[in-house]
């Protein structure tokens, strides 16, 4: 009997060493997956920071751009606006001095 006692507290000593184990094991497993988590979480975070640095680096150079844009086409505007002017103004002189030669060559023929 005692033989039989010894065998079962072998077994008994047996499995809660297995059981220990398993538990040692699981809980290394854990806080492996845990730092891993951990660590993919900073990455995916950093990897966010950096695209969202990049798009709104791209945002800020597309307005400075459009304002770039802005200002040449106000400087164009301006531009076509004098020729313009001085376009009706070479007209209108070209106009008074024709109006003013018509009447002169219309009396040098007769």
């Amino acid at each position: 009997m005692e033989g039989v006692k010894a065998e079962v507290g072998n077994l008994e000593s047996s499995l809660l060493q297995i059981v220990q184990e398993h538990q040692r094991r699981s809980i290394c497993i854990r806080e492996k997956t845990d730092k891993a988590k951990k660590d993919a979480l900073q990455t995916a975070i950093r990897v966010s920071e950096l695209l969202v640095e990049t798009v709104n680096g791209q945002v800020e150079a597309t307005f400075i751009n459009e304002k770039r844009i802005e200002l040449e086409i106000r400087a164009l505007v301006s531009t076509i606006m004098r020729y313009k002017k001085q376009t009706d103004q070479w007209l209108a002189a070209s106009h008074a001095l024709n109006t003013v030669i018509k009447p002169r060559i219309h009396l040098n023929k007769t």
